[in-house]
């Protein structure tokens, strides 16, 4: 199931990496680049839900092989993208497809892992599972800085390989496949994808838009508005995709939230570390892959701390020390951005990955060993779905924060080589877009006034940029102290293995 799951993982970080070179090659807008790493996001939190009800309806191992072909498929055709009119929407389209996959596979994936160990050792198990699949997530920039000096096409054939021995070792498990008789609640998956679509579309073009725009307001509200519909209508229904009594103990409710806040950086912290990375430090994608490791091994290392922690003393403790040290690490970090030294940064890279590490693992275990009233399959969807959507609503807000103050400080730093006040403006929002779609810090060519300014000005637009990104990881560790908040509302002590099933919850594996 490990093994089953790395490609998702990868997938989550290994196109930022590649993006540059996706826009130069296929003549991409930043928007749109943001729109095929956001795609796959959406579709993961929009559909997980779904996932994880299905692994309980037709059995685990069947989602598995499901969700597994979904997503290599969808992986060889964005590698095939013909250049042209429609490149981008065939991305977009089959990034989807691929977060579809993902959403299949990784429900199902956790459980089985989730009903083979007893609760005693789920922590330890547990913790192995995301500290390993996380360990495999710090491949996807060293894999995909490689990859792309060849052609990036391969960031999205690799998943093939990979495919086809998860599929034979899924085979080779002889994992069983019990099902629940019971019928699929398809107006709330309707509910919730259009719901979460919505308002993740109006985050997301918050910042082309406006946030005085009718159109952002429209989609966020009538996103919320859906949602609300959706709680309303699965507390009704006899057989709910969600089982939404889970919410009712206040631990699995603290879980949640922890996850949320938390996973506002998480996956977020990889697109704006790696442009960042290309642009203020001028590395090459293979050294913005090792600056994203850095990460990870911090990352990989506390989440085996974690495990520990839960299975001896329960979620609280760890989830308090992953919040305060991922609040440190990210606030930390930010400090250092303006420095432009890699080798400065690295301790706090790593003590920013090991808050998150203390906090996925324990957040996610727990949460699952309260599905008293709801299966492992259908807890598991909602832990995703939380973690998912709030990586959507991550990208789209530091997305936000960042262009628009790299908009100022450029403007700023134009009109004082002497460009004319709306010059400047224009042009600002130009390089904006340039460098936060393509991390492309280079001069531009000519013997225009604007040319010349810009090319003296470069140096200082790579530490605007960096300013910027201060903003976006101070807002990172905001993030991390409101889940500390949260944490501290978690009940002490450790969930009691007499209360983690219920007769009609039978194990899926």
């Amino acid at each position: 199931m490990m093994f089953a799951v790395a490609m998702t993982f990868i997938d989550q970080t290994i196109v930022s990496i590649a993006a540059p070179s996706i826009v130069s090659q296929l003549g991409l807008s930043s928007s749109g680049m943001q729109w095929v790493v956001n795609a796959y996001l959406l579709s993961l939190a929009a559909f997980f839900a779904v996932g994880g009800r299905l692994a309980d309806l037709w059995g685990p191992r069947r989602v598995v092989v499901a969700g597994t072909l979904v997503f290599v498929v969808s992986s060889a055709l964005c590698g095939c993208v013909p250049a042209g009119d429609y490149a981008l929407t065939w991305l977009v389209v089959f990034r989807a497809t691929q977060g579809l996959g993902a959403a299949l596979l990784f429900p199902a994936a956790l459980a089985v892992v989730v009903a083979v160990f007893p609760v005693e050792r789920r922590g330890r198990a547990l913790a192995l599972f995301f500290g390993v699949t996380g360990a495999l997530t710090a491949l996807g920039p060293l894999l995909g800085g490689w990859l792309t000096s060849w052609t990036w096409r391969a960031i999205f054939w690799v998943n093939v390989p990979v495919a086809i021995v998860a599929l034979i070792l899924t085979a080779l498990a002889r994992i069983s496949d019990r099902r629940r008789d019971e019928p699929l609640d398809v107006m709330g998956a309707l509910l919730v994808a259009a719901g979460m679509g919505a308002s993740v579309l109006g985050f997301q073009q918050a910042s082309y838009w406006g946030w005085d725009s009718a159109a952002t307001w429209a989609c966020i509200v009538g996103g919320l508005a859906l949602l609300y519909v959706f709680c309303r209508y699965e507390l009704r229904t006899r057989h709910p995709l969600i089982n939404l009594s889970v919410f009712r103990d206040r631990a699995f409710t603290v879980d949640a939230l922890v996850l949320f806040f938390s996973m506002l950086a998480f996956v977020p912290v990889f697109f704006f570390a790696s442009v960042y990375a290309q642009v203020s430090l001028s590395a090459s994608p293979n050294q913005a892959g090792l600056y994203l490791l850095y990460f990870f091994a911090g990352f990989a290392i506390a989440s085996q701390w974690g495990g520990r922690i839960l299975d001896s003393k329960g979620a609280r403790p760890s989830l308090k020390i992953g919040c305060v040290l991922g609040a440190v690490g990210f606030a930390l970090w930010a400090g250092e951005l303006t420095d432009l030294s890699m080798h400065d940064q690295w301790p706090y890279v790593a003590l920013a990955g090991a808050g998150i590490g203390f906090i996925l693992a324990p957040a996610s275990t727990d949460a699952v060993n309260r599905s008293i009233d709801a299966s492992y399959g259908e807890v598991t969807g909602i832990t995703q779905t939380v973690r998912n959507y709030a990586a959507s609503v991550g990208l789209a807000v530091f997305g936000t924060i960042l262009t628009h103050t790299m908009t100022d400080r450029v403007e700023d730093t134009l009109r004082k080589s002497g460009i004319p006040s709306d010059t400047a403006h224009s042009v600002a929002g130009d390089v904006t877009q340039e460098i936060t779609g393509q991390a492309d810090a280079r001069a531009p060519t000519g013997d225009s006034p604007v040319a010349t300014a810009m090319r003296d000005s470069m140096p200082q637009i790579r530490m605007d940029f960096a300013e910027a990104n201060q903003w976006v990881f101070y807002g990172m560790a905001v993030a991390l102290g409101v889940a500390f908040l949260c944490a501290l509302r978690h009940p002490a002590g450790r969930q009691p293995a007499t209360a983690e099933q219920t007769p009609h919850q039978a194990p899926v594996a």
